[in-house]
């Protein structure tokens, strides 16, 4: 179906780059750079650079990246529990099982990420670790989460898959942790034209451990000290994401810029509370707005009508992870996570969004709720 404003728009954004990106592409293979070769090194570096930390390390993705983080700080024995929320796509969840520990799952708040007061009650003698989600670009209360972990000596692993120069208090998402992770997914902030994914990091032995547990548990081509894995950030992908990362500041704007477009539109129907808008940036939280959503009711509905309307949206987890019966994780209490699986819808929101298709959605939505 052709939509009169899309969610993502990937044609458009390598239109618009075109000659960079094909120049950059054509480099790679004119060269033959094609495994964890020089452009994979100065993408470390540069987003290094941008995050504000020592230590970059490319993955296959953010998946991969999650549960490297927890193997390197050696989680995954002993019956180690790690905390996280269910309001979080599956991969945060999977990275656990998959190191061999235990996820325990808590609530989030009004913002969508963790409500550090259920944080603080899941704490056991098992825990280990918590995995804060930056969900839709806006940080976790990162101040009050880092000193209750702190006080529990467990270790902080970022899952900023969504929130790419998002920053609480000035610090960017990702620093804050043992470690940061990333995902490059097209639909992302910073995509790329595949699958990809980052660690960061300002622990020079973790990122070394990643590092080697990323190809193989190979520290060498003649020494393996460990059963590593094959999750190499693709050389080609990082060609491309170079390209990108020098416009990354300009489309944060430009995000930003559209949600504060979204924010007036819907301004009338807040006062008729026919739906709930996500809390705006302020002095603390830096938001990025990797996605727009709306709390509403008739939910179902509305998405149908956009979908008459030619607007295409998103309905993200309707069912909670720890409702999903194959995954055992049906012994947790979590009401607010499963109210906003019921209600949130979310809205086209990327740069190349033109002012006139961004008043077409919110002229969509008025008149679905027109008294």
């Amino acid at each position: 179906m052709n939509y009169k404003v899309p969610f993502v728009n990937y044609q458009l954004q390598y239109q618009n780059l075109k000659k960079e990106i094909d120049k950059a592409i054509r480099g790679v293979l004119s060269q033959g750079d094609l495994i964890l070769r020089s452009d994979v090194e100065k993408f470390e570096n540069n987003i290094a650079s941008f995050l504000g930390v020592k230590f970059a390390v490319g993955v296959n993705s953010c998946t991969d990246a999650l549960y490297l983080s927890l193997r390197a700080a050696g989680i995954g024995q002993h019956d180690d529990e790690v905390i996280t929320v269910a309001h979080t796509p599956f991969p945060t969840v999977e990275a656990i099982v998959h190191c061999g520990a235990k996820p325990i799952l808590v609530d989030v708040g009004e913002d969508f990420n963790m409500d550090i007061t259920e944080f603080e009650k899941a704490i056991t003698p098992k825990t280990k670790a918590i995995i804060p989600v930056h969900l839709n670009g806006r940080m976790c209360n990162m101040e009050g989460l880092m000193e209750i972990a702190k006080s529990h000596n467990l270790i902080v692993i970022e899952d900023a898959a969504q929130a790419l120069g998002a920053a609480f208090n000035g610090k960017k998402a990702g620093s804050f942790g043992l470690t940061g992770n990333f995902s490059f997914y097209p639909a992302k902030i910073l995509g790329g034209f595949g699958d990809g994914g980052l660690v960061v990091t300002n622990d020079q032995d973790i990122a070394e451990t990643i590092r080697i547990l990323r190809d193989h548990g190979q520290k060498t081509k003649t020494e393996i000290i460990y059963y590593g894995v094959n999750s190499r950030l693709d050389n080609l992908q990082a060609a491309i994401l170079n390209v990108k990362l020098k416009y990354l500041p300009q489309w944060i704007q430009k995000r930003r810029e559209i949600a504060n477009l979204y924010y007036q539109g819907f301004s009338s129907l807040i006062s008729i509370e026919a739906i709930k808008l996500p809390p705006r940036s302020d002095k603390r939280f830096f938001d990025v707005y990797q996605n727009y959503i709306l709390r509403v009711p008739k939910r179902d509905a509305l998405f149908q009508f956009l979908k008459e309307k030619e607007v295409e949206t998103l309905i993200k987890d309707p069912i909670p992870l720890h409702q999903q019966i194959v995954l055992g994780l049906s012994g947790f209490h979590l009401p607010y996570t499963e109210q906003l699986a019921k209600e949130i819808i979310s809205l086209p929101l990327y740069p190349e969004l033109t002012n006139e298709q961004i008043e077409y959605v919110i002229s969509c939505i008025r008149e679905f709720y027109a008294p």
